[in-house]
């Protein structure tokens, strides 16, 4: 199975452009050197990021540089996905390495990871002015019928479950299935036991039915932890302004992605991003909504063989039948103008310089997430 964790990543692309002031009014590129005074200070989370080696032939151990991207990023909170996504052969066994991977990385880097377990973690990480890591799934595939197997991945370090990924499994419906099926019988059984775990639900890639069968089934607030939205560009992978203030409704937070689908046609840039989150605030208010950039920390260095890579990976995900509209072997999979590790400031100092007062901006770098994360958890 095709995972696009795997691509490498390495160097910088520098972006350029300018801000206009005034939240609603005309929207520019920003360049990536944008400074937001209480960044260092702030509880920044991304609720959907990888730490890609970036260096060629790399192994499962982090190298140097991809461990300094993480530490000049000032994100304190990473959600990363561990386990395959539309498989369910040896899934199991695949998590189970992800998840050894990164406990081996956590505890040979003290000074720059933490394992988070629970909401005082994530205060603890911004305390000590580290990366907390979460694991996540994007598939529930790794359960496959047994939900006792929770209780093992919940004893793992597991706290979030994304019901679904593009397609059909046996929760229920991804956003691709033209069906949209929503879900299904073992889905509601998985979403009360993932409840009575204390495991966030996530609707992230599900179908529009699944999503909102699924929020309506939680007894506990649920994420939707990279998307855009689908009122600025109908994309199957974006959420309409019902799932969005679905999500709101139940406590939840709504994170948006740096994604080629935040546009009709053509590399999206920051500008694009800041639309989004803007319509988010607009729909779901500024407590519920948060950044899953669903992106490597480490900047892409746009090289001959980085672009051939993309293709192929394209190609491959059609093969497969997991990719999405709005995926294309020109479209690269970042924000150039935010293709730095610091990218959530160029946000902040974006949407400060836009009329956002720094408490809001708060919220959206990660307070939103830190909350719900907190109430589900304990």
């Amino acid at each position: 199975m095709l995972d696009r964790r795997n691509f490498l990543i390495q160097g910088a692309l520098a972006g350029a452009g300018a801000l206009a002031a005034g939240w609603g009014g005309p929207l520019r590129a920003a360049a990536p050197s944008q400074r937001w005074a209480p960044y260092d200070e702030a509880m920044v989370i991304d609720g959907c990021g990888f730490v890609g080696n970036n260096e060629p032939g790399a192994g499962p151990t982090l190298r140097p540089g991809a461990i300094e991207d993480v530490r000049a990023s000032g994100l304190r909170v990473l959600h990363t996905t561990v386990g395959p996504v539309a498989q369910y052969e040896n899934a199991f066994e695949a998590t189970v390495r992800d998840i050894g991977n990164w406990e081996h990385e956590i505890a040979a880097h003290p000074d720059v990871f933490l394992a988070v377990r629970r909401g005082a973690d994530l205060e603890r990480a911004r305390r000590e002015k580290k990366a907390g890591v979460v694991y996540q799934f994007q598939d529930s595939a790794p359960i496959g019928e047994s939900l006792e197997r929770i209780d093992d991945y919940y004893h793992l370090g597991l706290r979030t479950v994304q019901l679904t990924y593009n397609v059909r499994n046996l929760a229920g419906d991804g956003c691709m299935e033209p069906g949209d099926a929503g879900l299904s019988k073992f889905g509601h059984s998985l979403v009360e036991r993932l409840n009575e775990r204390r495991i966030l639900v996530d609707l992230a890639h599900s179908g529009r039915r699944t999503a909102l069968e699924a929020i309506k089934a939680s007894k506990s607030p649920v994420l939707i932890s990279h998307t855009g939205c689908a009122a600025l560009v109908e994309r199957p992978r974006n959420k309409t302004d019902a799932e969005l203030r679905a999500a709101a409704d139940s406590g939840g937070v709504v994170g948006i992605y740096l994604m080629p689908f935040l546009r009709e046609s053509g590399q999206p840039m920051a500008m694009d991003v800041i639309a989004h989150i803007e319509h988010a605030l607009k729909i779901c208010g500024e407590d519920h909504v948060g950044i899953g950039t669903d992106n490597f920390v480490s900047p892409v260095a746009l090289t001959e063989k980085y672009k051939r890579d993309h293709a192929e990976s394209i190609r491959e995900r059609r093969r497969q039948g997991i990719s999405a509209p709005g995926e294309s072997e020109t479209v690269y999979l970042y924000i150039p103008d935010l293709n730095t590790p610091r990218r959530f400031e160029t946000l902040a100092a974006m949407l400060s310089a836009r009329g956002h007062s720094d408490a809001r901006i708060g919220k959206i770098l990660g307070g939103n997430f830190a909350r719900t994360m907190a109430d589900v958890w304990g």
